[in-house]
C-alpha cells in the first residue's frame, strides 16, 4: 500500500524516483483525474515522451494507446478495483510509430484505503514482436500458412511451377487450400500485371456455363439481347482459375479441350474463331483420373490440365499446422473484428489437435471464427467452441507424441469438462451395464448422444 505522504515527502519522493528509475520496465502513476504524477525513465525511452512533457496530462495523450478512447485498463482498473497483467495493447511514440506494449495495472490507496489513483507498468514488446514476426515468417508463404513437409515440398517448387506457363490442376479436398495456392501460382508468374478470373464450374447448367465462359453475341438464344464478352476475354493476358473443374459438364469439356490445345475458341452464336493468351489454372475436390476410369471425365482433357498437378493432403494429414493457423485465424479475426483475443486455452487446443477437421482448413476457420464472435475475454475457452467440436470426438489414431510436441497430453491441467475416454473404457462402461448406453455414458461422465458417437467413432458395436 502507498501512503499519500509518500507522494508528497521530499525525502520519501527522491527514494521513490531512484526505485522507479531502476526498473527496466515502464512505470508511471496517475492521481483520481488520470493526470500523470510519475514517469520513470524506461517510461521515457519507451514512449520517446520526457518526464516533464508527462507530468500533469492525462495518459491518453502521452500514450495514443489504441485501447486509450474506448477500453482504457487503467481507468477500468480505477473503476473496479481489478488488476490487470500483461495486456497487450499498442501505443503511438513520440516519433509518430506503433509500439507493442503489455500493461499491468493497480489501484493505489492511502493509508486509509483512499483511493488515490492508479500505477501501471508496460514492457515493451517489439523484439519479441520481431522475433515471432521472423519465426512466423518460416511458415508462411503467399498467405499459404504450414509447416508441413508435404506442403514446403510443394512450396519449395512452387516458383518454378508459376514460371513455367503450363497448365496447373490442384486437386485434394473441400477446405484444404486449392484457391490459395492457385492465387500464388497467379502471383508467382509473369502474367501477375494482367487479370486473374475465377469461374466456377459447378454452380451454373451447362449452357450457361458455356456462355459465361466463352461469351455470346447477340441473338444467340433467347434472352442474348446484345453481345456479351466472356470470362476468357476478361481474363485475357492473364490466368483464368477453373474452380471446381470436375463439375464440368461433359458436352463442355470438348470445348474447353480445344481451347487448351488450340488457344482457340468461338463464343455462342459466332463463327468467328477467336485466340485466347490466357494461363489457366483449375481445381477439384474429385479425383479426376478414376473419373476418367468411370467415363465421366476425358481422358485427354485430363491430361492437358495436369501438366503440372499439386496434390494436397487433407488437415488430419497435417496435424502440425494447426497450433500455427489456430494463431493465424485469432490473429486475422482480431484485426477483421477490432478485438484483441491472446490465444486459445491448452483444452481447447487439445480437442482441435484431436478433432477429425473433416472440413479441413475452412472447417478450422470457422471454428475459430465462431470463437471470436461468442468470446468476451482474451482467449477462447471450450464453452466457445461449437457444439460439435466441443464434445470432442477424438481420433483413435491420434498419438500422444503428437500432441506432446504442443505440450499437450490426455492427462495435461485443462479447462475441459470433458476428458478423454479410450475405447477400453467404453467397452468396460458398456460390460458393466450389459450394453446400457444410458448408464454406460453416465458413468463416463457424458450425455448418451457423445457416447454414441465416440462409439462410432472407435468402431464399437452394442
Amino acid at each position: 500500500m502507498i501512503s499519500k505522504s509518500q507522494f508528497m515527502n521530499g525525502k520519501d519522493h527522491h527514494f521513490f524516483k531512484v526505485i522507479l528509475g531502476s526498473i527496466a520496465e515502464g512505470v508511471f502513476t496517475v492521481d483520481k483525474d488520470r493526470r500523470i504524477t510519475s514517469f520513470n525513465a524506461a517510461a521515457e525511452k519507451i514512449t520517446g515522451v520526457s518526464e516533464s512533457d508527462a507530468i500533469g496530462k492525462k495518459c491518453n495523450e502521452v500514450f495514443h494507446s489504441d485501447i486509450c478512447e474506448t477500453a482504457c485498463q487503467l481507468n477500468k482498473t480505477m473503476m473496479t478495483g481489478q488488476e490487470a497483467v500483461d495486456i497487450p495493447v499498442n501505443i503511438v511514440n513520440h516519433a509518430g510509430t506503433s509500439v507493442p506494449i503489455s500493461v499491468s495495472t493497480a489501484v493505489l490507496h492511502d493509508d486509509n484505503g483512499k483511493i488515490l489513483g492508479a500505477v501501471e507498468t508496460f514492457r515493451d514488446l517489439t523484439a519479441i514482436e520481431r522475433l515471432r514476426k521472423k519465426l512466423y515468417s518460416n511458415y508462411t508463404f503467399q498467405d499459404i500458412v504450414t509447416k508441413s513437409p508435404s506442403l514446403l515440398k510443394i512450396i519449395d517448387i512452387l516458383p518454378d511451377m508459376a514460371e513455367s506457363g503450363s497448365t496447373v490442376l490442384i486437386q485434394g479436398p473441400s477446405g484444404s487450400g486449392k484457391e490459395l495456392f492457385a492465387r500464388a501460382v497467379y502471383n508467382l508468374s509473369h502474367r501477375n500485371k494482367k487479370p486473374y478470373v475465377i469461374i466456377n464450374c459447378g454452380t451454373l447448367p451447362p449452357q450457361l456455363f458455356e456462355s459465361e465462359l466463352f461469351g455470346y453475341l447477340k441473338g444467340a438464344f433467347t434472352d442474348a439481347k446484345k453481345d456479351k464478352p466472356g470470362k476468357i476475354v476478361s481474363a485475357e493476358g492473364g490466368t483464368l482459375f477453373l474452380d471446381e473443374v470436375g463439375e464440368l459438364p461433359f458436352q463442355t469439356q470438348v470445348k474447353l479441350l480445344r481451347l487448351l490445345q488450340q488457344r482457340e475458341y468461338e463464343p455462342l452464336g459466332s463463327e468467328k474463331t477467336l485466340k485466347a493468351d490466357i494461363r489457366v489454372v483449375a481445381a477439384t475436390n474429385q479425383n479426376l483420373r478414376e473419373m476418367v476410369h468411370t467415363g465421366k471425365f476425358r481422358e485427354d482433357l485430363y491430361y492437358r490440365l495436369a501438366v503440372i498437378r499439386i496434390d494436397l493432403p487433407p488437415l488430419n494429414d497435417r496435424r502440425e499446422d494447426i497450433p500455427i493457423l489456430v494463431d493465424h485465424f485469432i490473429r486475422y479475426f482480431n484485426a477483421r473484428f477490432g478485438k484483441n483475443i491472446l490465444n486459445v486455452s491448452p483444452g481447447v487446443m487439445e480437442i482441435l489437435m484431436r478433432y477429425d477437421f473433416s472440413g479441413n482448413v475452412r472447417e478450422l476457420e470457422n471454428t475459430i471464427e465462431y470463437g471470436f464472435a461468442v468470446c468476451h475475454g482474451r482467449t477462447i475457452e471450450i464453452s466457445h467452441l461449437p457444439r460439435e467440436i466441443s464434445e470432442n470426438t477424438y481420433l483413435p489414431s491420434m498419438t500422444d507424441s503428437v500432441l506432446e510436441n504442443h505440450h499437450l497430453t490426455k492427462n495435461s491441467t485443462s479447462t475441459n469438462p470433458r476428458k478423454y475416454i479410450s475405447s477400453e473404457q467404453i467397452m468396460n462402461a458398456l460390460n458393466h451395464h450389459e450394453g446400457n448406453r444410458s448408464k454406460a455414458a453416465a458413468e463416463l461422465g457424458i450425455d448418451r448422444t457423445t457416447l454414441w458417437r465416440k462409439m462410432k467413432n472407435f468402431g464399437i458395436d452394442s
